[in-house]
């Protein structure tokens, strides 16, 4: 029979100081390829400290977009014959 989601969430959680001892571990070898030295310190800023937010408009000295008002219009523009 298979786990039960939070059984599984349980158990992975059970691992998390050997899982966050390991990418210290990776992140400090300096004869570990420095894509893996950089994935492992990235894992461990966004787990401890989040993930930056990102502005939606592409511009990176733009702010993020305001929704500040949210209108349905007609597909034809409301207009009448």
């Amino acid at each position: 029979m298979a786990k039960a989601p939070t059984e599984i969430k349980s158990l992975a959680r059970a691992h998390t100081e050997s899982a966050i001892r390991t990418l210290a571990n990776i992140m400090s070898e300096t004869e570990a390829p420095h894509a893996a030295r950089v994935s492992a310190a990235s894992v461990l800023l966004d787990r401890g400290w989040g993930k930056p937010t990102q502005p939606i408009s592409g511009d990176d000295d733009a702010p993020p977009l305001q929704i500040q008002r949210i209108e349905l219009v007609a597909a034809d523009g409301g207009a009448k014959d």
